[in-house]
């Protein structure tokens, strides 16, 4: 069942489950798109579904998609301008993810900045961290805190300032903290669930109030930080103008 946070003429705000493409799927005919545009024929909305960001399909959380090609546009060019520039993403018009990630090992430092230069290998979907500048190389950096702690796994926030391809999971993996069911970069644990949720989306655009879109991640990977402030109550699932 699709959920909604947000709806206007020109964007949809929605929570998307894991393993669900958010881009279109040819081969399986079934992904967010197509969710997506049979909602709107639904509702005999003219619209066609476009999307501005990403998640891998393990991922689940809030994501935003333009209604039209125009708005589509804007963001797009909003998310270029602003990437890689905290400052820009603070100000008058930004587009923020932040995400919800359990990973193996505890971090030295309970919040810190990740720095790193990523180079993605189409033909494997792998990416790998490398320590120099050439072709196809490209800078990573976020921010994360650690919010709690169960045994050997933490729940860290994290907040993005550039948006690779799996940024985050790389970045941890190569300090040999991955993310719970990350096979790919490394857990060798049976969770099939990955430890990673697209929590909250900042959008502010010049001349409007910013608009917060929230949801909590739920299940057992989750279930072992209830006690965390995060999921408290202090934070809760919403859509709101602030």
């Amino acid at each position: 069942m699709l959920e909604i946070l947000y709806e206007d003429k020109n964007m949809i705000a929605c929570v998307k489950s894991c393993g669900i493409s958010s881009q279109r799927d040819e081969k399986s005919g079934y992904d967010m798109l197509t969710v997506l545009d049979g909602y709107f024929k639904e509702n005999n909305d003219k619209s066609t579904a476009y999307p501005v960001h990403r998640l891998d399909s393990a991922v689940g959380g809030v994501m935003v998609y333009a209604k039209n090609k125009a708005f589509a546009a804007r963001l797009s060019e909003l998310i270029a301008k602003t990437s890689g520039d905290e400052q820009k993403m603070q100000g008058e018009e930004c587009f923020a993810k932040e995400y919800l990630a359990v990973i193996h090992g505890v971090p030295t430092e309970k919040s810190g900045v990740l720095c790193d230069l990523l180079y993605h290998d189409k033909r494997r979907n792998k990416t790998f961290v490398v320590d120099r500048e050439r072709k196809g190389v490209k800078k990573a950096l976020l921010y994360y805190e650690t919010l709690g702690t169960q045994g050997d796994t933490s729940l860290v926030h994290v907040r993005l300032i550039t948006g690779r391809t799996h940024q985050i999971r790389v970045q941890f993996a190569s300090r040999k903290m991955p993310l719970v069911g990350d096979g790919r970069y490394g857990a060798r644990d049976n969770v099939k669930e990955m430890g990673l949720w697209s929590y909250k989306i900042t959008l502010a655009l010049r001349g409007q109030k910013r608009q917060e879109f929230s949801k909590l991640p739920r299940g057992e990977i989750w279930s072992q930080f209830a006690q965390a402030e995060i999921f408290s109550g202090k934070i809760v699932d919403k859509a709101e103008k602030v």
